[in-house]
């Protein structure tokens, strides 16, 4: 194990460069409209875009498991690079075609790149302490939206819509030389030969991984449900669009935040796997209080950071324990779980709008029947027997 001090600075090094990465994909959802009058485009194009990078989440198990076969190191490195030709295109060569690649190569970069790092991470910490550590990274994805996207605003407003693409990626290549820099090889001395399918394989023929991995895509697939049409929803109810969509992303800020927050303090004294039951348990509970808020812009506030606060306690609290479900490809299997992740979104993103035309009560009951059934799926996961005792 490394020291406490060389971890925390380099657990520092991960999340501000996860912190880069996220920011590029998460500005484009509340800047849709600039985005697509700077390009000329309709908004549909921009989402075109959006929605063809979530197919990109398929290529990473692919790529991933060079992770557990060349290095951490190595598997961080590429990620890092994907993103940064993405970014690069965008700043030196704005127009559609590049900013078409930015976002789908940023949300590949993003797969590789994370699963490498959430691996290295249970590479060098105890289980029993890994939810922290790993939920300190996770601060990464609401930060993005609290700090940089808000700059992002700014600087397309004082020169165009590439503007951030140009600060993120003299910061991401300053980052990759960092993460060059001050990460050792960690290269296996005698490699096995890279097996690409083999691992793959390997992790699906697991039943802890399967249902892992169904949890994960159950829960998300829920969740987006509700992601994809809240501003809808809000802005049908109380006619605030452009207010209350502020406000709601503030609110979803803050909630995911404090959910991280909770995550880190719980999932290691409480138990991974009670910490992700209680709150799909307590958001499923929660859901069926919708009729007591939905009559006020307030009340929709609370109601949205409670619904939020309990999925980032949830998401944030699987990553530890999935890293433990298959230790030997670790890699393989978290690139697999993330994968699902964006699989689920996308069928969130496929569902969400046809069970709004029945009101949004109807997305919220089938976001709580989603949770309940990734509860059943948690009871089905098994670590390793030396491990069970901590995780419990």
């Amino acid at each position: 194990m490394i020291s406490t001090k060389t971890l925390n600075l380099r657990i520092s090094l991960f999340t501000i460069s996860r912190l880069m990465i996220n920011t590029s994909s998460r500005m484009v959802y509340p800047f849709l409209a600039v985005f697509a009058a700077g390009l000329g485009v309709e908004i549909t194009q921009i989402s075109l875009a959006i929605a063809a990078s979530m197919a990109t989440s398929a290529v990473g198990p692919f790529i991933a498991p060079i992770a557990d076969r060349r290095g951490r190191k190595i598997g961080m490195l590429i990620g890092m690079l994907i993103f940064l030709a993405g970014t690069i295109a965008a700043w030196l060569f704005p127009c559609y075609l590049t900013f078409f690649l930015a976002i789908m190569l940023g949300n590949l970069g993003n797969n590789i790149f994370l699963p490498a790092m959430q691996a290295y991470v249970g590479d060098h910490t105890p289980y029993q302490k890994r939810g922290f550590y790993l939920a300190l990274s996770e601060l990464s994805w609401a930060l993005s939206f609290i700090l940089l996207v808000p700059l992002a605003g700014l600087i397309i407003e004082k020169t165009t819509w590439s503007g951030p693409y140009a600060v993120l990626s003299i910061l991401g290549v300053m980052l990759t030389a960092l993460l060059w820099k001050l990460i050792p090889p960690d290269r296996p001395v005698e490699p096995e030969p890279l097996m690409i399918l083999s691992d793959i394989k390997k992790v699906l023929s697991f039943p802890p991984a399967i249902f892992g991995i169904l949890m994960g895509t159950l829960f998300i697939t829920g969740n987006e449900i509700i992601n994809v049409v809240f501003g809808v929803w809000m802005q049908d109810s109380f006619g605030l669009q452009v207010v209350a969509l502020g406000a709601a992303s503030s609110v979803i800020g803050l909630s995911e935040l404090s959910g991280e927050g909770v995550a880190a303090f719980l999932a290691d004294r409480f138990g991974k796997e009670r910490t992700i039951g209680a709150s799909l348990l307590f958001s499923a509970v929660w859901m069926l209080t919708l009729p007591l808020f939905e009559k006020s812009l307030m009340g929709a506030f609370i109601w949205l950071f409670f619904f939020y606060i309990t999925f980032e306690i949830g998401i944030v609290s699987s990553l530890p324990l999935m890293t433990e479900v298959t230790p030997a490809t670790r890699a393989t299997m978290m690139s697999l779980y993330i994968a699902a992740l964006s699989l689920g979104r996308a069928i969130g993103d496929l569902i969400a709008p046809y069970l709004y035309t029945k009101g949004f009560l109807a997305n919220v009951m089938v976001c709580m029947v989603l949770n309940l059934m990734a509860v059943v799926a948690l009871f089905f996961i098994r670590l390793p027997k030396e491990k069970e005792c901590i995780a419990k």
